[in-house]
């Protein structure tokens, strides 16, 4: 039971360090639409998610009236197109996009995510066709987010996959040029997708959920920063402990928002996602946290370890706090949508190179960084791959949502908008892959992934 002294708490949090829940996310089963017609699978598609998500956006506004708590987003997640749409006879999953589309605007949520692949031991027909259809998929509509899974620490990394999203981001960057290439930034490509993450874009609803499920995402960098201003100079056990202290109270109030919000709608509660995920306001940053441990700026010396440091009490802190902690639950380090972040890459102290070691401990991976327009599709399959390595080796979510800017050079500024935010193109290494790259197959699993 959440006490009414718990919430007042949070009111503190909530008008001075920018506490919010970040996004309720209803998580929709499409396996009963299956049809090989595509128009009636289309209705009944958009007929699912228009009446188990009708009350979705009111109950959240509602949910902010009663508490006083932010709830940013309200979402929605599918079951991934490649699966849920396998059985129709046709060449292209875009029509399916844009009835995803239709359904979000009919609801009111800003973004609805599914438009989704899992690859990582090969591509069914579904699966293929729902690939290619992305980059014009994310052209023609507004609030459809893609990703694929292209490896696991179980089944390895599936090359193929990799080379091919390579081109498909390019290919998605070329289709909304007029727009900064922003339809990349609906587009993530995983190694080790977790099937109940409520955060966009790579949110999908796993085959092994419910026929429907409320999952929310909490976030708080600011209360972070906060706490451990007050704890400044002090040593390592006082840091961690107060991170962990501040991330308890932090997804209580996401528990008391879920628990509400499933018994408001009649839909089971899924999972308590604690990621602190950085707007570009200031004061809401991961890299501001990194200053108050003390260091100059993030990607000085000793930003990973400070990373691991926040991560792994984040999530020491929310599993006390909820018994259903699941999504992604740790630190995100998007560039464009962290204040602190834009000012190191200016300040030449965070490179991409920096940003990769650092996804080895963070709870997902190289998140919203613009990079030159020109740069090969070899290059950017060469980037997924070194992601999709440290995810599988080290058996955690990794994940890659770069966009080439077409038209823009390193140290350019990008307007992406809203959470979005805005960066300054970073340089890549222009030493070439593709004979790598091209090698196609599949790199098998670790040693340490036979567990049985």
């Amino acid at each position: 039971m959440i006490s009414l002294v718990e919430v007042q708490e949070t009111n503190k949090m909530i008008r001075e360090m920018n506490l919010d829940v970040r996004t309720i996310t209803m998580g929709i089963s499409l396996m009963d639409c299956a049809h090989t017609d595509m128009r009636i699978f289309n209705q009944n598609v958009y007929d699912k998610i228009t009446k188990s998500a009708e009350k979705l956006v009111k109950t959240g506004e509602d949910l902010e009236r009663q508490f006083g708590v932010p709830i940013v987003n309200k979402r929605i997640s599918v079951t991934p197109i490649g699966i849920a749409a396998g059985a129709i006879k046709t060449d292209t999953y875009v029509p399916v996009a844009e009835i995803l589309d239709k359904a979000a605007k009919e609801v009111g949520v800003n973004f609805i995510g599914g438009f989704s692949a899992l690859v990582q031991k090969g591509c069914t027909k579904g699966d293929r066709i729902l690939i290619d259809s992305i980059p014009e998929a994310l052209a023609v509509t507004e609030r459809v987010c893609s990703s694929v899974n292209v490896g696991s620490s179980r089944s390895g990394i599936n090359m193929d996959a990799v080379k091919l999203m390579g081109d498909i981001i390019l290919q998605t960057a070329i289709r909304t040029k007029d727009r900064n290439s922003i339809g990349c930034a609906k587009l993530v490509v995983f190694c080790n997708a977790v099937e109940d993450n409520p955060f966009m874009a790579g949110a999908f609803h796993g085959v092994g959920e419910r026929e429907c499920v409320i999952n929310v995402g909490v976030s708080g960098p600011g209360v972070i920063k906060r706490a451990l201003e007050e704890v400044k100079g002090q040593d390592f056990e006082t840091l961690c402990e107060t991170i962990k202290r501040t991330a308890f109270k932090v997804t209580r109030v996401g528990q008391l928002v879920a628990q509400e919000a499933s018994k408001r709608l009649g839909v089971p509660f899924g999972i308590i996602d604690l990621s602190l995920a950085p707007t570009p306001e200031i004061g809401d940053s991961i890299a501001e946290i990194f200053q108050v441990m003390g260091l100059e700026e993030a990607g000085a010396p000793g930003t990973t370890a400070a990373l691991a440091i926040l991560n792994d009490n984040v999530k020491k802190g929310g599993v006390m706090a909820s018994s259903y902690v699941g999504g992604l639950s740790g630190a995100f380090i998007p560039v464009s949508e962290d204040h602190g972040m834009i000012q190191a890459v200016q300040r030449g102290a965070l490179t991409l190179e920096k940003l990769e070691a650092m996804t080895c401990v963070c709870s997902v991976g190289l998140d919203m960084i613009p990079i030159p327009g020109s740069t090969s599709k070899e290059t950017i399959s060469g980037i997924i791959a070194d992601e999709a390595a440290i995810g599988m080796v080290n058996n955690k979510t990794t994940a890659v949502r770069v966009i080439p800017v077409i038209g823009k050079d390193v140290g350019e500024m990008v307007e992406f908008g809203g959470l979005l935010g805005y960066a300054p193109v970073m340089a890549v290494n222009s030493f070439n892959c593709a004979n790598f790259i091209n090698r196609g197959g599949r790199i098998p699993a670790p040693i340490h992934s036979f567990k049985n």
